[in-house]
């Protein structure tokens, strides 16, 4: 006899890569840059893919003006890893920040 089984979805696991993304005080939101028509095209700002090897995220940023940007990547990409397995106890496979504009 097996113990339960608890399943997280991929909502769940964009909305806490969504907040420890927020939390880093250079992130002025996650969101694809450009004109808002473009999101449209582009798609969400936040993609999961989960395997049985753990969670590959890939996140879009727009930075606040002035901020370091590897730096601000690598802030979020470190705040998102650890709120996946932390929060969620699932293996950060991979984190893929992308910084796709500047602006307030």
């Amino acid at each position: 006899m097996s113990g339960p089984v608890l399943t997280i979805g991929r909502g769940v696991i964009a909305d806490t890569v969504r907040m420890a993304a927020l939390g880093i005080p250079g992130v002025a939101r996650v969101a694809r840059g450009g004109p808002g028509w473009r999101a449209i095209f582009s798609g969400p700002p936040i993609t999961t893919h989960v395997s049985d090897a753990g969670v590959s995220v890939q996140i879009w940023i727009v930075s606040r003006p002035g901020q370091p940007l590897v730096g601000l990547a690598k802030e979020v990409r470190d705040a998102a890893a650890a709120a996946v397995e932390r929060l969620l106890g699932m293996r950060a496979e991979s984190i893929v920040v992308t910084v796709d504009g500047v602006g307030g």
